[in-house]
């Protein structure tokens, strides 16, 4: 493809990807993924021939589009773009490239910008749910400098704050697709979960890990690995999910006490490899489950008293907040987060 596609290089919460307008891009889906790992420079691991930046968190696409539906505004298909297979997958959402896709619809004039803040509302075609983004635009322009803090990135930016709606099941058909909250696989107690991102959590301590590792520790121990990707491959039927040998879906959560007054201690596979830090539908889904009774989280966590419970779950690089509202029967109702974002670059992108 010798001319070029305009694009916008982002950093959404702690990822980091190219953001296109559907209409820009090839409608066939075989010359769509073709072109994407083309511009990313996959596969290979170093990714030198393209713009990604040789790990899964940087190598991530945006596809985004005025929304038809009743009270959305924007529809958002987001495609992980593996680094060392030829292989895009749209298998599960991106809750930290979301945080994106509000100033970028404004940005692209497919969202009205409001004088001071603008609320974007999000239909994420991986899962069919909907998020709320609100945006800070003083004189109608989204900003990027702020005094936001999220752990994982330097420095400080706007806030943007994310809320979830109706994300149970999204992509499992289910909160808890098996109807247990604790499941016995390969002689290890696990949770089969998905409130936004399917998942599988059980005690880092049950697979021989603390759960405190550092991500280039947890990278490195081989048969560690081992034994949570077969515990994956066993659940993935269980949670309607098929056969997840070549997926990016479900996440693998080891889980341990909190160390630095958190609610739980998170160490995230992505699936074969260490996350830097947690998937912002990672943390609500394992934060959910840190409010089930018999999950291996609860046995670990230390969650607040009341109907609105802030659980911070700690990572390799931090914490991330989320803010759980649950009724009087215990169910969570919704989860919202604070994200920021930043342009990084527009113009066009060659393949």
């Amino acid at each position: 493809m010798s001319d070029g596609i305009r694009v916008m290089w982002m950093r959404g919460g702690t990822s980091k990807g190219g953001y296109f307008i559907a209409e820009d891009l090839p409608t066939e889906t075989a010359v769509r993924d073709a072109f994407l790992l083309r511009i990313m420079g996959s596969p290979d691991e170093r990714q030198i021939d393209g713009m990604g930046g040789a790990d899964p968190l940087t190598s991530k696409v945006a596809v985004v589009q005025k929304s038809e539906r009743d009270g959305v505004d924007v529809d958002y298909l987001f495609l992980q773009v593996f680094v060392d297979q030829a292989l895009v997958s749209d298998a599960q959402n991106c809750g930290n490239i979301l945080a994106g896709v509000g100033p970028f619809a404004i940005e692209r004039a497919l969202v009205a910008a409001g004088d001071g803040e603008t609320k974007v509302t999000i239909y994420m075609e991986n899962t069919g749910q909907i998020a709320v983004a609100t945006v800070q635009t003083p004189e109608g322009v989204p900003i990027y400098l702020g005094d936001a803090r999220i752990d994982g990135v330097p420095g400080t930016a706007a806030p943007i704050p994310l809320e979830f709606r109706d994300t149970a099941g999204s992509s499992c058909g289910a909160l808890l697709p098996t109807g247990n909250a604790v499941d016995i696989i390969n002689g290890v107690p696990c949770t089969l979960i998905d409130n936004g991102m399917p998942c599988i959590i059980m005690k880092a301590s049950d697979v021989g890990a603390t759960g405190y590792e550092s991500r280039d520790e947890l990278d490195a121990a081989d048969d560690l690995k081992a034994r949570i990707e077969a515990i994956r491959l066993a659940a993935g039927e269980r949670m309607n999910l098929g056969d997840v040998t070549e997926k990016s879906v479900p996440k693998m959560m080891l889980v341990a006490p909190p160390r630095n007054g958190g609610a739980i201690t998170v160490r995230s596979f992505i699936p074969h490899r260490a996350h830097a830090s947690v998937g912002v539908l990672a943390a609500v889904t394992v934060a959910t489950a840190a409010l089930i009774d018999g999950t291996p989280v609860v046995e670990v966590a230390d969650v607040p008293a009341g109907s609105s419970k802030t659980l911070s779950v700690e990572h390799p690089t931090g914490e991330t907040t989320c803010v759980m509202e649950v009724d009087t029967t215990g169910n969570v109702t919704s989860a919202a987060m604070l994200r920021t974002a930043r342009k990084l670059m527009d113009g066009e992108i060659f393949a």
